[in-house]
């Protein structure tokens, strides 16, 4: 494990065929951890390995993986959009840090979409958005903010604006225009912005310094007297209110069409929380006592089972680790409705969809796969 500071536990949700495995699959391209892109019409996505997802082209069941991004890591869930499968998505929320929401760039907010909100609105997940397919005709992006603001109830707060007609994305923040190059969009090109492009987006820079500003008294200061504020100040003041769940970012461009997913990455990294920024958990021990747990190495071994699926023939069980340590061979206590059982955990996996590598050692903000657990099921703690 990267140190936790330079962790990043998201998952990815939307409304079905919005194109959450196409962003998926690009984020593995573009970061390295896989060295082709699959595509989901062609049944080739990573993240869709069960015979009958890659048949109908939709995500069915929640898949863990990894990747670096510079100097973070990034887990990522991969969620279904489904309605029938939504109970993927409410496990998985539980164990999250926070989630980019998918939007479709034309239908904006669909009935799924409001549905995996309030599965985040309850788990105080902070969010942005990824308004996707902005290639199509009738893509509009400030409507689809529209749309976020009126049907969600959120705080949309634009941050990199595509323009698909121009091969390219705008950066408010960075005052950057940026393409991608390349056979698969993997050469960013950063270069200033025109003046004219500039001076259209005008209203959505001031949407953008007008919500940071709320969470700056000394940057609301400058946005009234009309100066310039530096983007790293603009960055802070961001993630700040994003972390508040204040403010929703919103990052436009198109998957398939690999435009506006490094900007994405960089969001990621700069806005949304580390483990230790979201609040500690809070715990009931089997004599009724609260305890709120850390997210440390150091303490008595805590985790959450957030799914139990036999996986090649066998039972494993998927769990993240809140608080001190796991080896292989370490007996566990389970607490359960009939009460506390202690079962070996035969061994410790690392995931990357259907594909698992074995660890020595899992650590606090891990998510794992656990093998030889015959009675953990699904929202079981386990315990030292």
């Amino acid at each position: 494990m990267a140190d936790l500071s330079n962790v990043r536990n998201i998952g990815i949700a939307a409304h079905v065929d919005a194109g959450k495995t196409t962003l998926t699959e690009r984020v593995l391209f573009y970061t390295g951890a896989n060295h082709k892109i699959g595509e989901v019409h062609d049944g080739q996505a990573h993240m869709d390995y069960i015979p009958e997802e890659q048949e109908h082209g939709i995500t069915i069941m929640a898949a863990v993986t990894k990747a670096m991004w510079g100097d973070h890591l990034i887990q990522v869930v991969d969620t279904p959009g489904h309605v029938d499968f939504t109970i993927e998505v409410e496990r998985s929320m539980r164990i999250l840090d926070g989630a980019v929401v998918v939007l479709d760039g034309v239908r904006g907010v669909e009935p799924q979409t409001e549905t995996v909100w309030r599965q985040r609105t309850r788990f105080e997940l902070p969010a942005m958005f990824f308004i996707n397919k902005m290639d199509r005709p009738g893509a509009d992006f400030r409507r689809v903010m529209d749309s976020i603001r009126g049907r969600l109830k959120g705080e949309p707060v634009p941050v990199v604006v595509p323009l698909p007609d121009e091969g390219r994305v705008v950066h408010l923040i960075e005052k950057t225009s940026i393409r991608f190059e390349g056979e698969n969009g993997e050469i960013v090109v950063t270069e200033p912005v025109d003046e004219a492009t500039w001076e259209s987006l005008s209203d959505l820079r001031e949407t953008l310094l007008l919500a940071v500003a709320e969470v700056d008294p000394e940057l609301e200061e400058m946005v009234l007297m009309e100066e310039e504020p530096p983007p790293d100040r603009i960055w802070a003041a961001l993630r700040k209110a994003t972390l508040l769940c204040r403010a929703n970012p919103c990052f436009g461009g198109s998957a398939l069409r690999n435009m506006g997913v490094q900007p994405l990455l960089d969001g990621v990294v700069a806005l949304l929380p580390a483990p230790r920024d979201r609040p500690p958990s809070e715990a009931t021990d089997p004599q009724g006592e609260e305890h709120l747990v850390e997210m440390e190495n150091d303490g008595p071994f805590c985790a959450l089972a957030f799914k139990v699926q036999m996986l090649e023939g066998r039972r494993h069980v998927f769990a993240r680790v809140y608080r001190g340590t796991l080896v292989k061979g370490q007996t566990v206590a389970i607490v359960t409705a009939e009460g506390i059982v202690q079962e070996r955990v035969a061994r410790v996996f690392d995931i990357d969809a259907d594909k698992k590598k074995k660890l020595d050692l899992a650590e606090a903000g891990q998510i794992v796969l656990l093998a030889g657990l015959r009675k953990a099921t699904t929202g079981d703690t386990l315990c030292d």
